[in-house]
């Protein structure tokens, strides 16, 4: 970890299912020095959207929790809007993808993607 990034925790589970998936998508990609980053961002039709993606770089006040190799980073501003959340994985005939599991949202769209 580089010197910009804080030791600070975050709030946000990971699923076995959904570390699993992240193992199986960076062996694939033969990388080992990516981490899972999720932020929350302004837009949608709800206020706030979810960002959930591999990213390399470490910014200052990252939050990073470990799940057994793969690494969770929160950036600070989001850290308060997830607190709590779990992230999963599904693979089922109606749904497969990654899942966000957030008890700080008041409400959500029907697109899934975005909240308030």
């Amino acid at each position: 970890m580089s010197g910009t990034t804080t030791d600070a925790a975050h709030q946000v589970a990971l699923t076995d299912a959904a570390r699993d998936k992240v193992h199986q998508l960076l062996t694939q990609e033969g990388r080992d020095d990516l981490k899972l980053r999720i932020a929350v961002q302004p837009g949608g039709c709800s206020g706030l959207i979810y960002q959930l993606f591999f990213d390399e770089r470490s910014l200052d006040g990252d939050a990073i929790v470990d799940f057994d190799g793969v690494q969770v980073v929160v950036d600070q501003m989001s850290v308060p809007y997830l607190s709590g959340s779990t992230i999963g994985f599904e693979d089922t005939i109606e749904k497969q993808g990654f899942t966000i599991d957030n008890p700080n949202a008041q409400g959500s769209c029907a697109c899934g993607d975005s909240f308030s």
